[in-house]
């Protein structure tokens, strides 16, 4: 049985963190034994949902050049024959530790696009990218960022394509719509609730939501809002939510381990990014049957089309932001018919279909 090493930089919670879980239930053990290797001691919030998975894991240390010589020795203690690995920096480290032609092959799943990456990260990533066997990109327009400049197309491309990782239904499907939420917020039973699930951190731009809920609540008072996630912004939302004067209609609801039963209690979904791959946060509201309003970025616009599935406004644009919810709100006909066919087109991206295509790739590479 030919063995598989995933790999990535850290396993706290954030969105291709989750995808190693969601992906975890559906490979297939007959035909690959699987385990996990991460760099960052502090990220290990998914290790325990990886294990229980039956996936071993295993934490390298942390960065710099040690880390390295610890994948070669794992590598070559358990015998490894193909290390998938997400994200740029575990990446680089993983093609610099191994002959190209000797060692496992690699594939890399790349998870944004080249152009906004930092420029040690974008020059690290493009100059060792050559390395790669495969290349995975989460949204066409990813696929579309990949490319050498000018001077350095003599190096080899290996092998791009776009593959949509999609959701895993399973919890989804479980999710009952719990009213009990509305309770535990202290919410009115009959109130509007606009959610969004996403990290603070600079790409996801909480602060051009707020600046839009504070416009959404001139106009409807009664409007309340729910942020679940954590990040290294979340301070400077919370007191942005203070400073706009809607701290009493925004819940900041931290990290949940129930956001598929959060999502059924939310009547319309928000999502601000400035960039994107492709938010899994996104796909699993529409499939929950959401409606939603989003900034037209990365794949974005390939998972949701204007006034079909939702509602998609320029990045940047609190006025727009506002002006898309405000069209959900008062307009129950039309939250309805966007969230049916929400939930019809996220149904497309099944996290099972991009598995057995990775292992389709897994067998032709190792064959």
């Amino acid at each position: 049985m030919k063995r598989v090493l995933i790999l990535i930089k850290g396993l706290g919670r954030g969105g291709a963190e989750q995808l190693l879980v969601s992906a975890a239930r559906h490979l297939d053990r007959r035909r690959f034994d699987y385990e996990v290797a991460y760099l960052l001691p502090h990220k290990d919030a998914l290790v325990a949902e990886l294990t229980t998975a039956g996936l071993p894991v295993s934490c390298l240390g942390g960065v710099g050049k040690s880390w390295m010589g610890r994948l070669r020795t794992l590598v070559k203690e358990r015998a490894i024959d193909l290390i998938h690995v997400h994200l740029p920096y575990s990446a680089l480290g993983a093609r610099l530790s191994f002959p190209r032609r000797s060692g496992p092959r690699i594939v890399y799943t790349e998870h944004g696009p080249w152009d906004y990456y930092r420029p040690p990260t974008y020059l690290g990533n493009m100059l060792t990218f050559f390395r790669n066997d495969h290349v995975f990109a989460v949204s066409e327009d990813v696929t579309r960022s990949i490319g050498y400049p000018a001077g350095l197309r003599f190096l080899r491309m290996p092998p791009v394509e776009t593959l949509h990782h999609g959701v895993d239904f399973q919890p989804l499907d479980a999710a009952e719509s719990q009213l009990d939420i509305r309770s535990e917020f202290e919410l009115p039973a009959d109130t509007i609730i606009v959610g969004t699930v996403a990290n603070f951190r600079r790409q996801k731009r909480h602060d051009v939501l707020l600046r839009a809920v504070e416009r959404v609540r001139r106009a409807r008072p009664t409007a309340r809002f729910v942020f679940v996630g954590q990040g290294p912004l979340e301070d400077d939302a919370r007191r942005l939510a203070e400073k706009l004067g809607v701290g009493k209609a925004v819940v900041f609801a931290g990290f949940r381990p129930d956001v598929p039963r959060l999502m059924q209690a939310f009547d319309i979904f928000a999502l601000s990014s400035e960039w994107e791959g492709l938010p899994i946060a996104l796909l699993e509201a529409m499939y929950c049957g959401k409606p939603a309003v989003v900034t037209g970025v990365g794949g974005i616009r390939e998972a949701i089309e204007n006034d079909k599935e939702g509602i998609v406004v320029p990045p940047n644009d609190p006025e727009a932001l506002a002006k898309g919810m405000l069209r959900l709100i008062d307009d129950h006909e039309l939250r309805n018919r966007l969230g049916e066919r929400a939930r019809s087109r996220a149904s497309e991206f099944d996290i099972r279909k991009a598995v057995r295509h990775m292992e389709a790739v897994y067998e032709e590479l190792l064959t």
